[in-house]
C-alpha cells in the first residue's frame, strides 16, 4: 500500500510541475499567461469568485486511521488500524455571490481497528463504498492557493473485511450477520475537515464521525471514527 500512495503521488505531483492553471484548476490559455502571473497581487485584487455553476472533478488517494468505539467488550477496538482510501469527487459553485461549493463523489475506505478481549488478540477490517455530501468554502489566500475547510455528512455500505482472531487461529467476515460478534453493513455519520489547492493539486485532512450503530447488539451502541489524509488532483 505505502508503495502504491507514494507512486500516485509522484505523478500527482510531476503533473502539477509541468501545467499552469487557475486556482478553480481551469487551465489559462498561452496568449494570457504573462500577464496572468506579473499582475501584482494584492488582498483587494484577488482572484474573483468563480461563475456560478463552476463544476470541478478531482481524484483522491491517501490512508486512513481509524478506530472501532463500542459498550460491547467483544467490538470494542482499543488500537487504531491503517487504511487505504481511494476515490473520486465533483463539485459545484451553488451561489454566485460567494466561493461556496456542494461536492460529493465516491471512495473505498478502509476501517476497523485492533482489540484484545479475553487475552486473545483481534484485528477488525471493514471495507466501505462511502458516499459523501459536502459544503466546502474556498478561500483565496494567494493567487493559486485556496484554503478549503468543509462539513458535512457521508454514507457506507461494507463490502469487504475480516475479523481475525489470533488466539483461536480464526477469520470470518466482518459483515456475517449470524455472528453477534460482526458488523453491520451499513453506516454513516458526519465529516469534517479542511483542504488546500495550489494550482490542481489537492491535499485535504478530515475526519469521519460515525453515528449508526454498526453492532448487532441493539442495548450497546458501536462506532466508527476514522482520520483521513488524502492529496489528489482536481480539473
Amino acid at each position: 500500500m505505502k508503495k502504491l500512495f507514494l507512486l500516485c503521488f509522484s505523478a500527482l505531483t510531476a503533473a502539477t510541475a509541468t501545467a499552469q492553471y487557475y486556482p478553480d484548476g481551469r487551465p489559462i490559455p498561452p496568449r494570457k499567461r504573462n500577464a496572468y502571473y506579473n499582475r501584482p497581487y494584492t488582498r483587494t485584487a484577488q482572484p474573483a469568485f468563480p461563475r456560478h455553476g463552476n463544476t470541478y472533478y478531482g481524484f483522491r488517494i491517501g490512508m486512513g486511521v481509524a478506530t472501532v468505539s463500542s459498550d460491547a467488550p467483544a467490538l470494542d477496538a482499543n488500537n487504531a488500524k491503517t487504511g487505504l482510501n481511494v476515490g473520486f469527487v465533483a463539485g459545484t459553485q451553488i451561489t454566485p455571490a460567494a466561493p461556496i461549493f456542494l461536492e460529493s463523489g465516491l471512495s473505498y475506505i478502509e476501517k476497523g481497528g485492533k482489540s484484545d478481549y479475553q487475552g486473545n488478540r483481534f484485528t477488525y477490517a471493514l471495507n466501505y463504498l462511502e458516499l459523501p455530501l459536502l459544503l466546502k468554502y474556498k478561500y483565496h489566500a494567494a493567487p493559486q492557493v485556496t484554503i478549503e475547510p468543509f462539513v458535512g455528512g457521508y454514507l457506507a455500505v461494507g463490502v469487504g473485511g475480516k475479523i481475525k482472531d489470533y488466539g483461536d487461529r480464526k477469520a470470518y467476515s466482518s459483515f456475517d450477520g449470524d455472528a453477534p460478534s460482526s458488523f453491520r453493513r451499513f453506516d454513516g455519520g458526519l465529516k469534517v475537515g479542511c483542504g488546500v489547492g495550489f494550482e490542481m493539486l489537492y491535499l485535504g485532512l478530515s475526519y469521519d464521525i460515525g453515528l449508526a450503530n454498526v453492532g448487532h447488539y441493539d442495548f450497546e451502541d458501536t462506532r466508527t471514527g476514522c482520520l483521513n489524509l488524502e492529496v489528489g488532483v482536481n480539473f
